[in-house]
Order: structure tokens, then sequence, then C-alpha cells
């Protein structure tokens, strides 16, 4: 840092700490280094609105104390009344807290302030995703497309609630210029459940391969999670040999980096997949239970939810159908992020009844009467 006085770079320091430990860097030193950079903005100017922003993102994203998080943030709105941060990301805390209606209207108070914020345009229209309000989602990313026409990322969270809707076709004109090159990683593996669901698993394979070979990922645990996916595919094109090998090389690196940090939750449910995908029933079970134990969702109705899909999938995987039904019943009637569809859209009828995953569950009659059920 060149200037070690400057409040506002340790606020904004503390506050990318914070992100990555709350996405998935769960290590006591990332904890303190958000920390530590909060406490030297805290020393220079306590009571500036930075300061109070990064304060407010330290409980909300590293404590997960949401009732101080927004008393920083009701403070922060008071110096900054026009601004859409403080609503912003008040509209995150509810969603978090499972608060819908109350995060639907922040979001609605943030974009009268902030009309053009492509973020949060695109956070909003997350909120209707998770609830399964698909129309009013689909509406929102085309504005941000007004704004930024041909963006692939967008497209590629339209063609998401396309294939949750069943509509393979038109989802397909979204992605069909993605390769294994894409830098977002949710829009590349949305073009692979897209192939997934077509069970086109040829050319899933070929660009889960290429994305190995050619692609720069940017730590272990991204080429670690591609491995997954590709194991996955594999294994449902009928590679089984390709399937452990490619599973194994995962596994071995999710292993090492989940006795890091065993409190990791992204961590533990792909290491359950590596695990199901080698055949290490218990192992798989054990690791998809605790992922489902380190956030669960009555502490967060957001994500918590999406580690019981993880933990279904796990249990059909292994053979414990009526487990897997059950939960599945239950998630449908659900908002959520989900964790196994890659475009984070919840599980929906159509997708229960196109996903080659759920395959195992086919000849049940509480399942077959699951992908029946109305869609949103």
């Amino acid at each position: 840092m060149l200037d070690p006085n400057f409040s506002p770079a340790w606020a904004r320091l503390c506050r990318e700490h914070a992100l990555l430990y709350f996405n998935y860097d769960n290590m006591a030193a990332r904890r303190d280094a958000a920390k530590h950079a909060l406490e030297n903005a805290q020393k220079l100017q306590p009571n500036s609105a930075e300061t109070l922003l990064a304060l407010g993102y330290y409980q909300y994203w590293v404590s997960r104390d949401y009732e101080p998080a927004k008393a920083a943030f009701g403070r922060v709105s008071k110096l900054l009344p026009s601004s859409s941060e403080v609503p912003h990301a008040l509209a995150l805390i509810a969603r978090r807290e499972g608060h819908w209606d109350q995060s639907f209207a922040y979001f609605e108070q943030a974009l009268v302030l902030d009309p053009s914020n492509l973020e949060l345009i695109a956070d909003a229209a997350d909120n209707y995703v998770f609830v399964r309000q698909f129309p009013a989602a689909l509406k929102l990313y085309d504005r941000v497309l007004d704004i930024t026409p041909n963006d692939s990322d967008i497209m590629a969270l339209k063609a998401g609630i396309y294939l949750a809707l069943g509509n393979l076709k038109e989802a397909a004109k979204f992605l069909l210029a993605i390769d294994a090159q894409a830098s977002i990683e949710q829009t590349f593996y949305t073009r692979i459940l897209q192939l997934r669901l077509e069970r086109n698993y040829g050319e899933a394979i070929r660009l889960l391969q290429a994305r190995q070979a050619q692609f720069h990922f940017g730590t272990e645990y991204e080429k670690a999670f591609d491995q997954v996916v590709l194991a996955f595919m594999q294994q449902l094109g009928g590679d089984t040999a390709g399937a452990k090998l490619s599973a194994e090389q995962s596994r071995n690196t999710l292993e090492r980096l989940y006795r890091d940090q065993p409190n990791s939750i992204m961590f533990s449910a792909w290491l359950s997949q590596a695990h199901a995908v080698m055949g290490e029933r218990d192992s798989a079970l054990s690791v998809a239970e605790r992922a489902v134990m380190l956030l669960p969702s009555a502490t967060d109705p957001a994500q918590g939810p999406g580690l019981e899909e993880n933990r279904a999938l796990i249990q059909t995987t292994v053979g414990e159908n009526g487990s897997a039904i059950s939960a599945l019943t239950h998630l449908l009637q659900t908002p959520y992020r989900s964790w196994n569809d890659y475009s984070a859209t919840p599980i929906t009828p159509a997708l229960l009844k196109l996903d080659p995953i759920w395959d195992p569950l086919r000849g049940d009659p509480a399942f077959q009467k699951l992908c029946e059920e109305k869609q949103p």
C-alpha cells in the first residue's frame, strides 16, 4: 500500500478479503487479513462512509452477523442518502435471511437510485430466479442487454432460465458461441448443462477436456471442480474408466484443500461428488452431510438448500433413492440458489424430467409425479 494512512484503501482491502473469505477462501489467514484491514480503517477514520461500509460487509461476509451489519449499513445511509449501495447490501442480507419480499423491496429502492447499475440489475434478476419468477428475471436480464448488447455472460443467465423451463432450443440460441475459453465459470458450465440436458455427452466432454488442456485456471480448486464436472459427464457417457480417473485427480486435490479448510462449503460439496463418482459411498455421503451442516438452511435460506440438493444428488448416485426423492419434493417448493445446476437456478419439474443425473430415480412413481408438476 503506497500510503498506509489512507483509510479508504484499508476499507476497500477489508471488503476484498471479506468477499474472498465469504465465497470460498475460508482460511483463518483470510479472515484475519480482513479484520486487520478493517481495524486500520477504523483507527484512521472510524465514522467515514467507507469504513462503515467495510464494517457492514465484514459483519455480513465474515461474521455472518446480520443485525450489526444492517445497523452499520443504516449509518451509511445517513451519510450517503442517494447511494444505491446501502439498499443493495440490505437486499442481499434480506435474501440470506430468507426475507424475500423485503429483499425485493430493497432492490426496487436501489434500482430507483441507480437504474443503470449492471451489477445491481443482475443481482435483482437473480432474486427472481431463486424464487422461480422467471419472466421477471428475463425482463431484468434484457434490461442489462439493452445497456451492454451481446454480453455473453448475461445471455448465459437467460439461457439458464430457458433450461429450467425445459426449452432447450431457445437456450441453445444464447450458448452456441461459448467455448472452452469462457472466462466466467457460470457461463461455461451453463453451456455444459445445456449439453447434459440434451444428452450430448461427446461434445460436453470435448469442451471440458479442452478447458483442462488450454484454460488458465486461477486456482487449484477451479481445475479440480472442472475435473469433477468432467468425471460426471464421462460417467453419464459410459466411460467408466475415464470418469474414475478424472474423479481421482479431482478428489486428490480437493482432499488436500479440504484438510486445510475443513469448513469450506464448496470444497465439501465438490469433494462429495468426486467420492461419489469413485464409488466411495460412505465418504461421499459423509462429506455431503458435512456440507449441509456447515451451512444449514435455517442459517442461510438462500444457499443452504442448495447443499441439500447436492446431498440428494449424492444419495441418487449411491442408490439411496427414497431419501433423494424426499429431499427433491421439499426443494421444489423452496426458493434457493442451486449448487449443482451450474446456471444457479433451483430445481424445476423440467430439470428433473430432462437431467440424466436423476435417471436412477425415474422408475419411482413419486419421482415421476415431481416431473409432472406444474412449471413455475
